[in-house]
């Protein structure tokens, strides 16, 4: 299995619009992070964990060809704004997308993108089918397993994905001991960094750390991340040497 970062930048990406802090103007190519979104390819299948609004762009940049489903996290428009440019994929390919997520994931796309799902189909309009899942393992593309993790972002449930020994977590403030149980035995777990400082809905660097040594991965990365964070290279030298800072375009092996 290999997972492709596609981004690793919080909701405003990084650069900020307008921002001239040090980050921001950065000239590491590992400072430019658009909206956070990982690639799953196994040997037949590639599967996405949210479309947000770099969507197409990431796509392109990763030399996608070929997206058998697509799995949402939550309905926040930088995890889902993109969902329309999966209509490359149905050109291509002739046949709809399964997209996977929670009932109350599928009714807030219902109303983003209502013609996608209206009873009237006008010509193009992304082709989609459409998987309520709930609290325990699906089946993907017919081949992965994928379980669900629940975690909280503030008051608003999100899903986190196990797919064999690799966890994906983004979004999360707080994960109960129950979930955390799923996650034992990981090898490889991306959570959630935004900043140092503290914030309502997101992990800072400090929790995440102290959370990642809670659930003891082999390895793990940090992702959905601020310009508030730092650059790369500086939180990079602070970080225990089992995390690292995730960026775009890294790649991670895993055997099936």
């Amino acid at each position: 299995m290999t997972i492709t970062f596609l981004g690793t930048g919080t909701s405003q990406g990084v650069p900020v619009i307008a921002c001239t802090c040090p980050v921001c103007k950065s000239k590491n190519i590992k400072d430019k992070r658009l909206r956070s979104s990982v690639l799953i390819e196994t040997c037949n299948k590639s599967i996405v964990i949210d479309t947000g609004p770099d969507f197409r762009y990431q796509m392109l940049r990763a030399h996608v060809s070929q997206l058998d489903a697509i799995l949402f996290t939550h309905e926040h428009k930088d995890h889902v704004a993109g969902l329309d440019d999966v209509r490359a994929f149905n050109f291509k390919q002739r046949t709809a997308i399964p997209i996977y997520a929670k009932k109350r994931v599928l009714e807030a796309l219902n109303r983003e993108f209502h013609y996608v799902f209206s009873d009237q189909r006008y010509p193009g309009i992304p082709q989609l089918h459409i998987h309520e899942i709930g609290e325990e393992k699906f089946d993907v593309a017919g081949e992965i397993s994928v379980l669900p993790i629940d975690v909280m972002h503030f008051k608003l449930p999100v899903n986190g994905f196990r797919i064999g020994g690799f966890t994906y977590i983004t979004d999360a403030k707080t994960i109960s001991d129950t979930e955390i149980q799923k996650i034992k035995g990981t090898e490889i777990l991306v959570l959630n960094a935004l900043q140092k400082e503290k914030h309502i809905s997101h992990l800072t660097l400090e929790e995440a750390i102290e959370l990642a040594h809670k659930v003891n991965p082999k390895r793990t990365y940090l992702t959905h991340i601020s310009h508030k964070l730092g650059r790369h290279e500086d939180v990079s030298a602070t970080l225990p040497l089992d995390i690292g800072l995730a960026y775009d375009g890294l790649k991670l092996v895993l055997d099936d």
